[in-house]
């Protein structure tokens, strides 16, 4: 473990901050990104990689921070002025990551297609068992019993609907096309899965060979949308995508110009939620970020359930109960975790312990962990 670095109250407060904002852009894109993607499909949309195009599309609204964080950098003094500050290895890296999430992002337009929102959703919870064994794997996450129990719960809550695939099949829907749905939405939690503690460890890296600042993250993101972009593109020209899309549009039910405004929805939903993802890993850790997600997960089921009319059966009722323990699971044990370590620091600056003997704080209040 590297030696802790104990920050200033104002960088403390900024870090904070950061954090809140990106958890609110987490939960914006977490919750409305599934509802606006399903209604494309109920109302008569049914390309599936258009869809997925539209997940990463979203990605120049970034050169607007980018743009920001350059100037300040040009200001100042001590500051680089260059206007890409990633090195090759971390551009290869970034490319890398964004392939493998275009292909998610494939996956998961699968799911929606042919899943309702409230059972793709409590499916996608499992990502967060996914999350939790590749955290532990690629960047040596540490775990207490707490989040143990939450991953536990999280997952067993999902898992349940397994139980009961045939209770919410959409009216006309073969059950060969629900289990495709049920198997590609599981997939992609898998992938997901791996691609967060992938983004961790890549920023780790990055960390040991330049100053990992958030512009830097921006860059990062940018790169990967953009290669995710790309992917899905690639994937809409060889199915016709393209040609079909104006006729798609004429012939949706809320009318052409509501199918241009819902594609958009969908690409600034799936940035914020793309922009809240990584920036959570940014302040603290892949595993927070994957339970944050796991826990917005059953919001974005109720809200189905009120916009969509889905049925609520007695499993998904389970599932929400199994993931909302889980929920105060894990953020019970932060706040006995940040407890204890507070009292660790007050107990070693009364008995004059070196600063760099101090044990290292929680990352989900303090940055960046450097296990």
């Amino acid at each position: 473990m590297a030696e802790p670095v104990q920050l200033e109250p104002q960088q403390q407060t900024m870090k904070t901050t950061l954090l809140i904002t990106n958890c609110i852009l987490l939960a914006i894109g977490s919750t409305g990104g599934p509802l606006i993607m399903r209604l494309y499909f109920l109302h008569g949309g049914y390309r599936v990689w258009f869809s997925s195009f539209l997940e990463t599309a979203g990605f120049p609204v970034m050169l607007i921070p980018l743009t920001f964080f350059y100037f300040r950098r040009k200001n100042n003094r001590h500051g680089s002025s260059t206007i890409v500050s990633m090195k090759p290895p971390l551009f290869l890296a970034a490319a890398v990551i964004g392939i493998l999430t275009g292909l998610d992002d494939f996956l998961y337009a699968c799911g929606v297609a042919r899943l309702p929102v409230s059972t793709s959703a409590l499916i996608i919870a499992t990502q967060l068992a996914f999350t939790a064994v590749f955290a532990f794997l690629l960047v040596r996450q540490k775990f207490t019993p707490y989040s143990v129990n939450a991953v536990v719960l999280l997952t067993v809550g999902a898992a349940v609907l397994a139980l009961h695939t045939r209770s919410d099949r959409p009216a006309g829907e073969s059950t060969g096309e629900y289990v495709k749905g049920f198997v590609m939405t599981l997939l992609a939690a898998a992938l997901y899965g791996f691609v967060l503690p992938l983004v961790e460890l890549t920023y780790k890296k990055a960390k040991a060979k330049q100053n990992l600042t958030y512009s830097l993250v921006l860059e990062i993101q940018f790169v990967l949308c953009f290669f995710a972009t790309i992917f899905c593109m690639l994937g809409m020209i060889i199915n016709n995508d393209f040609k079909v899309i104006p006729r798609e549009a004429r012939e949706f039910g809320l009318g052409r110009g509501n199918y241009y405004v819902v594609a958009v929805a969908s690409a600034i939903m799936w940035q914020a939620f793309f922009l809240g993802a990584i920036g959570v890993i940014f302040c603290s850790s892949s595993l927070l970020s994957g339970i944050l997600i796991a826990i917005l997960l059953p919001i974005t089921e109720i809200l189905a359930v009120i916009f969509y009319k889905e049925k609520f059966q007695v499993e998904k009722g389970v599932s929400l109960v199994l993931s909302l323990w889980g929920f105060v699971s894990y953020f019970y044990g932060e706040f006995k975790q940040a407890k204890k370590e507070k009292n660790k620091i007050l107990m070693n600056n009364k008995n004059n312990v070196p600063e760099t003997e101090l044990p290292q704080t929680l990352a989900v209040s303090y940055g960046p962990s450097n296990t």
